[in-house]
């Protein structure tokens, strides 16, 4: 994990593998409420396997020629995973999706039902997990090893990090992307994201990286595959532009961004957010991660802050996970902690040469964040393990939001994706 530096259990890892098959990692939904059955908006219950949320709904609203924007979900999942969740349409009629699964890869339809309210972002309790480690050099004693880590991570919580998926695992640039608006180069922004190739990324994809870099446009796009789609996007608008102006301005580069979809291009400045808030809780966490320390901003389940409290009792509530220590997701109108925690945060604001304001992204101010606070553990419930011919499946319920790699980082102590 990008900027994850501690971990809370002592116990040595049992190592292995995840990811080795689709179907090692299955990942379920658990929704706020379900859908009624009457009203405007038709709510699809999809399985996908192999493909990220984001992908599947623009393949939805091409298929059905809508405007993306009539397409909802809460949460976006695991792209290297079988996952289970709602998305929405709105005001279509659930007769006028006949065929559609056929038209969409790796997806298939499990129900379709009507709603009266749309279905948008965080409305989720959480996410169920089964996953399956491979590949241990003891399964047995790992087995056992796994359910007390597990059993401890329930006492504790689990730190808070964000996974590889908010950064990109072969490409971890999208929170670069979001440096470059803190400082208002838009131009840069763009730049990271077209060009600039990986080590990690296939000799054709960084080839047309390349040539990107090189300033030759057109030759770039017809090197770039189906699956760089919003590279693509932001490369049509840039050719427009360039034929359209004598200079690429400001201007010029902010339709690029703006070309994208809006989930994508304010997840730019969330990652940057996420980077130095993973650096936060590696640092706070060094304290104790389920102890009050003088000076820090304690929020419950909600992200409220609570505001008037007494020491001796806000630790019975931290302990029965009512209440949390924070780390900040830094904003323009974020608060930072008191004391040494407090000196903490403004050390890595100051180590990335960062004001607070930064976060208006004046000359893109919709792409900007006020921040908040987050908590820098969460619980984790409905744990269980079993040792199998294949290696270790471990199952476990987390709130939405947060990373199953993170307990998986607990339970391997390497490296996870």
């Amino acid at each position: 994990m990008l900027n994850a530096e501690t971990y809370i259990t002592s116990q040595t890892g049992i190592g292995g593998r995840i990811r080795v098959k689709y179907e090692d990692f299955h990942v379920e939904e658990i929704p706020e409420t379900l859908p009624s059955g009457t009203g405007p908006n038709t709510w699809l219950f999809i399985e996908k396997i192999g493909r990220n949320t984001l992908d599947v709904v623009l393949d939805v609203a091409r298929e059905l020629h809508l405007n993306r924007k009539r397409m909802g979900f809460a949460g976006m999942k695991d792209k290297t995973a079988i996952t289970r969740q709602w998305i929405c349409i709105s005001n279509i009629e659930p007769d006028k999706l006949s065929n559609l699964e056929e038209k969409l890869y790796n997806v298939k339809i499990l129900k379709i039902t009507q709603n009266e309210k749309k279905l948008r972002i965080g409305q989720l309790v959480g996410n169920k997990f089964r996953i399956l480690i491979r590949d241990t050099s003891d399964p047995e004693n790992d087995t056992d090893k796994a359910k007390e880590i597990l059993t401890q991570l329930t006492e504790l919580g689990v730190l808070n990090y964000y996974g590889w998926q908010r950064f990109g695992k072969n490409r971890p640039n999208t929170h670069m992307v979001g440096k470059c608006l803190t400082k208002n180069d838009l131009k840069g922004a763009v730049n990271s994201y077209i060009g600039n190739p990986y080590p990690g990324e296939a000799n054709y994809i960084k080839t047309a990286r390349e040539l990107y870099d090189m300033g030759h446009y057109k030759e770039a796009y017809d090197n770039m595959p189906a699956g760089m789609r919003y590279e693509k996007m932001m490369l049509r608008t840039l050719m427009k532009e360039k034929k359209n102006n004598e200079e690429l301005t400001d201007e010029s580069y902010k339709k690029v961004l703006l070309s994208l979809p809006k989930p994508l291009s304010r997840m730019f400045i969330h990652a940057y957010q996420s980077f130095l808030f993973n650096k936060a809780v590696s640092e706070r966490s060094k304290l104790g991660v389920n102890k009050y320390v003088e000076g820090d901003i304690i929020i419950d389940n909600e992200e409220h802050l609570v505001h008037e409290f007494q020491e001796n009792q806000i630790q019975e509530k931290i302990m029965n996970f009512e209440v949390h220590p924070s780390a900040p997701l830094f904003g323009s109108k974020m608060p930072l902690a008191g004391g040494v925690v407090g000196a903490m945060e403004q050390k890595i604001l100051d180590h990335e040469n960062l004001e607070l304001e930064d976060f208006k992204v004046t000359k893109m101010p919709k792409l900007g964040s006020h921040g908040l606070r987050r908590a820098i553990r969460f619980k984790i419930w409905d744990i269980e393990v079993k040792h199998t011919d294949d290696g270790i499946l471990v199952e476990f319920s987390i709130p939405k939001g947060c990373y199953a790699t993170a307990v998986l980082r607990e339970i391997m102590k390497v490296t996870v994706y």
